[in-house]
């Protein structure tokens, strides 16, 4: 199941924009953070994409996920060229969603030997989708310019909301980038995995154990997580966001059991797809707890009447009350519980879309 929203960055789909600029507010510079000794984490601004994380051994480095702009992952090049002299040997791509594996030819063409690794499904999704990249950033971005226009010349939201003055900067912002981010993928190929995996396995860097890992399903097929046993450190990809899940697409059922994989891991640090580093499993107990609750009051509701094949969205979703979540999620943040309220009408769609396949 995949919604083409996700294909390219989140943050450029329509309907999210305002959620991305909630939720990224406190995001809009690059912030690196040292997680141990040779391991650090590269939380990139929202434009840059998806977080990275850079293991350093004794012989080489190891990247997890790319980031999205070539800028920024040059930029995250350099960085690990002042931190050190080893090679990156290999990069992990954990899913194929491009904000987190466009840069890939940055590194490929910065260290020739570079080995990407992707879980077989993600490898398949990428090269499915990784190649037409540029062809829908620039088809939807016209839609994108467009939308972005009549709210700045009416002052208002698509649903007739009145623009927040940070708010209109934004839009401001968005239209001057646009066309600059369009123009820096031009110069990209699109660079998928050179190596698959179907079941776990391990990478000596070099005094140092990464073990690839995957979960189960979940955000997509392959989602795929780097674990530091000895640091106690995970990198889960989008199988867990912050400080809301991305929910455009996945396999809800098999999700809620993957996040309960994750968790059985012995982790002190958890370093989400998108945001900042978690220190304890209790966000991802919560995401967890969300998406079980979506999935078994479908289940009920559809054991009440008919399997959803016979049925529509629009006959089902009343009956699914995730509100109980919503102090948990955005506490009295007036903006980002109006991002939760998108965030469950989506992730009710995905359990619904899930359980007509069933």
């Amino acid at each position: 199941m995949r919604s083409s929203c996700r294909v390219f960055p989140v943050f450029f789909c329509l309907s999210v924009i305002f959620l991305f600029t909630i939720t990224s507010a406190a995001q809009e510079l690059r912030k690196v953070t040292k997680l141990a000794d040779g391991v650090y984490e590269i939380q990139h601004s929202h434009d840059g994409g998806g977080n990275t994380t850079v293991i350093i051994g004794d012989r080489q480095v190891l990247v997890v996920d790319t980031c999205f702009l070539p800028s920024a992952a040059r930029e995250d090049i350099a960085q690990i060229r002042q931190w050190t002299n080893k090679p990156v040997g290999f990069v992990l791509n954990t899913h194929f969603h491009n904000d987190h594996n466009f840069g890939n030819r940055i590194y490929m063409d910065a260290f020739p030997a570079l080995t990407i690794i992707a879980h077989t499904e993600t490898k398949k999704d990428m090269d499915m989708f990784g190649p037409g990249s540029l062809m829908r950033e620039e088809r939807d971005s016209y839609g994108i310019m467009q939308t972005l226009r009549v709210m700045q010349s009416s002052g208002k939201t698509k649903d007739g909301r009145a623009l927040s003055e940070d708010e209109k900067k934004e839009v401001a912002a968005m239209l001057v980038s646009r066309p600059k981010l369009i123009e820096e993928l031009k110069g990209v190929k699109f660079q998928s995995a050179t190596l698959t995996f179907d079941r776990d396995f391990n990478i000596d860097l070099g005094n140092r154990e990464v073990q690839i890992k995957f979960l189960g399903r979940g955000n997509t097929a392959g989602d795929a997580v780097a674990y530091l046993p000895k640091e106690k450190i995970v990198v889960a990809g989008d199988l867990v966001d912050y400080p809301l899940p991305n929910v455009f697409d996945g396999y809800p059922v098999e999700w809620i059991q993957t996040l309960q994989n994750l968790a059985q891991l012995d982790a002190q640090t958890i370093v989400p797809g998108h945001g900042p580093i978690l220190h304890d499993k209790t966000y991802l107990y919560l995401l967890r707890d969300l998406i079980k609750s979506a999935v078994d009051q479908m289940d009920a509701k559809l054991t009440q009447t008919a399997p959803a094949m016979f049925q529509s969205l629009d006959d089902v979703k009343s009956s699914i009350d995730l509100s109980a979540f919503r102090q948990r999620f955005a506490g009295n943040d007036k903006d980002l519980g109006e991002a939760f309220d998108e965030t469950s009408a989506r992730l009710i769609k995905l359990v619904f879309v899930e359980a007509s396949l069933r």
